[in-house]
């Protein structure tokens, strides 16, 4: 079924018309629940992956023996989906709440060594073909992106390991059923539940931060004044005038290209530490599909979903922040990318 992003409740370059020059298209994955194979674009799903091929491992030094086991994380879903289907307002019955409560983070995998090799998480792979805004690196038709089950790398060792691998489907021989998963995560939100992907392109403009300065005051302007006694996520709800930062710039949820909305840290420059180019946006990975403050974006499809229980948070994953940024050298793609958090 095709999803679809309601127009925006305000021509904004008719309004402003020097953010005609600064548009951009993004293209919203969609991802929902479902079943997808390894020939589909999915979030959670099976790779596309070569059997005679290693598969992707974190060798980094840090501790990856407590945490949640995997099998715990994926049985805990089943339980709580099927329960809140069958009774939206109590949700578990008291045998499946004893299950979950053996659900517990711990020393499950004493045996791992520091720097023993652990599978990485199949995170997303996207086909050129279903993804029209899948930049063309001349690397292959096919993205797949891969991260560590825990967030203890970096100067900070609180960030995300993730891997990029570009490959062409037409060479993949026999590909790999079986494929590995690790025995503990860090966390249970860096498991993303298996979705199939529904992609539409879409118009975005920068974050307002980002915007010239003179461009500002007149957005600040026509949004008028707004009421400091409320906290931001109440600022904005339904039917209300509109803003520029929640209804008129980025959307929400997982997407491809577009712009990064700077919520937490305001912009920073994101230069190639290679040839100095401006980085942009490959790849966003959003904890929630749509929030208070953002449901203008909500599909047309999804308008009766807005106040069910989950129904914003299908991929299951909440990475770093809540939100993920894969950001790319457009001039070069085997230069360094970086990781922004939001």
């Amino acid at each position: 079924m095709p999803r679809t992003t309601p127009p925006r409740p305000v021509d904004v370059e008719a309004v402003f018309p020097e953010l005609a020059a600064l548009r951009r298209t993004a293209t919203r994955l969609h991802p929902r629940r479902g079943t997808p194979t390894a020939q589909d674009s999915s979030v959670g799903g099976p790779m596309l992956w070569p059997a005679d091929e290693p598969w992707p491992v974190c060798t980094l030094a840090h501790k990856r023996g407590s945490g949640h086991r995997y099998a715990d994380v994926l049985r805990e879903r089943e339980i709580l989906e099927r329960a809140w289907r069958r009774d939206p307002r109590s949700g578990p019955n008291a045998e499946e709440a004893d299950e979950l409560a053996r659900f517990k983070r711990g020393r499950h995998a004493p045996h791992l060594a520091d720097t023993d090799p652990i599978p990485l998480i199949g995170v997303a792979q996207l086909y050129r073909r279903d993804v029209p805004g899948l930049p063309d690196t001349g690397a292959g038709d096919l993205l797949q992106v891969f991260w560590c089950p825990f967030e203890r790398h970096g100067e900070s060792r609180h960030e995300l390991h993730v891997e990029l691998r570009w490959r062409r489907s037409r060479d993949v021989g026999t590909p790999l059923t079986e494929q590995p998963v690790p025995e503990v995560v860090g966390r249970p939100e860096l498991v993303p539940s298996p979705c199939v992907l529904h992609p539409e392109e879409v118009i975005e403009h920068p974050w307002f931060e980002e915007l010239p300065e003179d461009v500002r005051e007149r957005i600040e302007a026509w949004e008028g004044p707004e009421d400091e006694d409320q906290d931001e996520e109440e600022n904005k709800g339904e039917g209300e005038g509109e803003q520029y930062i929640y209804d008129l710039s980025t959307a929400p949820g997982w997407k491809v290209g577009g712009y990064i909305a700077w919520n937490l840290t305001g912009p920073a420059r994101l230069a190639c530490s290679v040839c100095d180019a401006e980085l942009t946006p490959l790849l966003t990975a959003d904890q929630r599909e749509w929030d208070p403050a953002t449901t203008s974006w909500v599909l047309y499809e999804d308008r009766q979903d807005i106040g069910v229980m989950g129904a914003n948070v299908p991929t299951g994953v909440s990475p770093g922040r809540g939100r993920l940024i894969i950001a790319v050298c457009p001039r070069d793609p085997h230069h360094p990318f970086r990781l922004v958090t939001q």
